[in-house]
């Protein structure tokens, strides 16, 4: 029997907020019902990713979502992202991958998806960015589970940034207050937004997070030290669509996929302790 429902994504931070455990817990990736069991045993972790990210080698300057200017070159791709459960699917139908970079004052993120109808429709701040198709960034400074941020993206440079202070299975509420101050982002559309009549390319993406924005874990607000490790991962939303003149209409009862960097083994993002490995290397 799954634990998880078919509808597998969270209703949103301030739903969390305002009705908790006793309502349903709603994780990235997935939803759990109101009567799951936390005491039911979690499919085994599969292999995690690593990365190592590098120094950046000077200023990163327009920040336009294009990830083919030099900046990037001294930062290695990440593999093809795969599905959340890992090798107990299929790979993804489309490619996702990473890369990303630091210095004493930011950390850089690039990422690049693979689509054929780019298509987006929520434009504020904060909104609940996995209705749409989107990137998410999951960071756990500290690797021990608690004192998390979470990040996601559309392909109309709308984000919303939240912090845990742990997982919800934990008890975790969510903190949508919190804010990535200095954040900057870009979108670039290989192809039409939003224009069902051709078909796209892809899109890419340009993230910068200042350090001192990540103030709410012990000895936050600085830059990682060269060898440190972080907790990483990343997650794609997709939904399937019907393409028609009209625009784009999601599919009536599908649920959406969920394509990561480093496999969960589950439909759930909210498992720090699965997440991928970032060391910070001085080179």
């Amino acid at each position: 029997m799954r634990e998880l429902t078919q509808n597998r994504r969270r209703a949103g931070v301030a739903t969390g907020l305002a009705m908790g455990l006793a309502a349903g817990v709603w994780l990235g990736g997935c939803t759990l019902s109101p009567m799951h069991d936390y005491g039911v045993r979690l499919p085994p972790p599969q292999a995690h990713e690593t990365y190592a990210c590098r120094r950046a080698p000077g200023p990163l300057g327009l920040v336009d979502g294009r990830v083919d200017k030099p900046f990037w070159r001294a930062a290695a791709w990440s593999g093809w992202f795969v599905d959340i459960e890992g090798d107990l699917r299929p790979r993804p139908a489309l490619r996702t991958r990473m890369k990303m970079l630091w210095d004493d004052e930011n950390l850089y993120i690039a990422a690049e998806m693979e689509e054929p109808h780019v298509w987006a429709t929520l434009t504020e701040r904060d909104s609940v960015i996995f209705h749409d198709n989107d990137i998410e960034v999951f960071l756990n400074p500290t690797g021990d589970r608690l004192h998390y941020y979470e990040f996601e993206m559309n392909a109309l440079n709308t984000v919303w940034d939240l912090f845990l202070p742990r997982p919800y299975r934990d008890g975790g509420q969510a903190d949508n207050s919190w804010d990535i101050a200095g954040l900057r982002t870009g979108v670039h559309v290989d192809g039409t937004l939003n224009d069902p009549s051709d078909t796209d390319g892809g899109w890419s993406v340009e993230i910068v997070m200042p350090w001192r924005a990540f103030d709410r874990h012990p000895g936050g607000g600085a830059a990682p030290a060269p060898g440190e490790t972080w907790k990483v991962n990343f997650s794609r939303v997709e939904w399937d669509v019907v393409v028609g003149e009209g625009g784009y209409q999601k599919i009536p009862g599908r649920p959406e996929h969920n394509w990561v960097w480093s496999p969960m083994g589950l439909i759930d993002m909210h498992l720090p302790e699965r997440w991928g490995i970032v060391r910070f290397v001085d080179e």
